[in-house]
């Protein structure tokens, strides 16, 4: 009997999705990870929220770039390097053309008439608000992508936006004018003048674009997001990005040239609008970088639906006592305390989901948080204090408020007297049972051996 497509559809698809616990050969697990994160970026550009912050990315980089760029102007013309702004603002703006180099010279124009000095102190105030916005902006993009939902101290804010903004430039800068010039020197022509070191050196003034380029992304990705960003995956981003930006330029630039017809509907509003969209290319090509280190880091969150996870009341209860498991077992070994990023690595389960349980037991005075950056946890109290009809409760009660919660729904008394029957259920069951009975025997470890109950 024939099948039909559809049934070729559904095979399919339970393939690409099936559970990764399903026993699989190494390279067809690495196959269908591949797949799912293909579709996944593709629903993530295409349906997700990259459009969303790359809007909003444009329109706070319209309003912040003058100030940004004056305020980067000034810091570099007290180290004899402000000369370098207008070269880099024109390559930035290469792909728009003879129209990028009229931006360039409106810009600059703008920075050279901006004085700091006559601003007072509310212009000066505004003016480091509107650069301040952007950096958050682009901040607060790549945490949302990163499922942060942690922010960083207001101190530690405050120092990076600082470096940013001052000792960014200063290096950048200084490294383009020392390089060239390095180059410019008698000894470099002398050794560019022989083969094959000119063709070399000729190769790699080529590839430099794509270079900075990916060293820049690969800084960004791991500088800007508030968690731990391992190299390679950031890395991998970059060189995605850096191939998609410097082709996106090439491609751009051919369709500023033949697109003489937008010049003729827009008027002098065309260069407005080829800079708009350049800005929207540029923005959303970051931060579909942003979304594939993310993805490389964290497998675990390459599933079928789209948006965060949502859990059933089970499963929240049976990460919970998974959860409370492992910090009590490396509690009681003396081992290092687990961080919300290994239990989410260790478990398989989207750091959302971790998050919202860690929460939970935090807020119910049931686990603590350390000091560490991250944090990590560890139990609040002795093990044997640890009811697990608290921890379930606790977990139960996660995301009531004093506006909504179980007390503030209305319901019959029939309908009270089964849920409090379902609460004496449970605490029977567990009688008096603690964390300290979830505890794993450690392999190789013998009962007497075993850590005290």
């Amino acid at each position: 009997m024939q099948r039909e497509p559809t049934d070729w559809l559904k095979r399919i698809d339970r393939a690409i999705w099936a559970p990764r616990h399903a026993p699989l050969p190494a390279w067809k697990a690495r196959a269908r990870d591949g797949v799912r994160l293909v579709i996944v970026l593709f629903r993530d550009l295409f349906a997700g929220n990259l459009t969303l912050w790359t809007m909003s990315l444009v329109y706070t980089t319209l309003l912040s770039m003058v100030p940004l760029l004056a305020l980067s102007f000034s810091v570099l013309k007290a180290f004899g390097v402000h000369n370098q702004v207008e070269p880099m603002l024109q390559n930035l703006l290469a792909p728009l053309g003879d129209q990028g180099h009229e931006i360039t010279q409106r810009l600059v124009g703008f920075i050279a008439q901006m004085h700091v000095g006559v601003l007072g102190s509310v212009g000066l105030a505004l003016l480091l608000y509107t650069v301040v916005s952007l950096i958050q902006k682009v901040e607060e993009s790549f945490n949302a992508i990163w499922h942060v939902t942690h922010l960083r101290s207001l101190g530690d804010r405050f120092s990076r936006y600082l470096s940013v903004l001052l000792v960014g430039p200063i290096l950048m800068f200084s490294a383009l004018g020392v390089t060239a010039m390095a180059l410019n020197t008698e000894t470099a022509r002398y050794v560019l003048a022989f083969e094959p070191v000119g063709t070399l050196a000729l190769t790699i003034g080529r590839l430099t674009p794509f270079v900075l380029v990916i060293g820049a992304f690969t800084f960004v990705y791991i500088f800007v997001p508030n968690t731990k960003v391992r190299f390679a995956p950031a890395f991998a981003a970059a060189v995605v990005g850096g191939i998609l930006w410097q082709s996106a330029g090439w491609a751009f630039a051919l369709f500023v040239v033949s697109s003489t017809q937008y010049a003729a509907i827009y008027s002098g509003f065309a260069i407005l609008v080829f800079f708009m969209i350049w800005l929207y290319v540029s923005w959303l090509i970051l931060l579909f970088g942003a979304d594939i280190s993310f993805y490389l880091q964290h497998p675990e969150y390459l599933y079928a639906l789209p948006g965060e996870p949502r859990l059933s009341n089970r499963m929240r209860e049976r990460l919970a006592l998974a959860i409370a498991a492992l910090i009590a077992t490396h509690f009681v070994y003396g081992r290092a305390p687990w961080t919300a990023q290994r239990l989410t690595q260790h478990l398989g389960i989207p750091m959302h989901a971790v998050d919202v349980v860690l929460d939970a037991l935090v807020g119910s005075g049931l686990m603590a948080e350390t000091g560490d950056d991250p944090p990590a946890y560890v139990p609040a109290r002795d093990l044997d204090h640890l009811s697990l009809a608290d921890l379930l409760a606790a977990v139960r009660r996660a995301g009531e408020d004093k506006f909504l919660n179980a007390d503030a729904l209305p319901v019959s008394t029939p309908i009270a007297d089964v849920t409090a029957r379902i609460d004496a259920a449970v605490a029977g069951a567990l009688d008096a049972a603690t964390v300290r009975d979830l505890v794993a025997v450690e392999p190789g470890t013998d009962a007497a051996q075993a850590p005290p109950k």
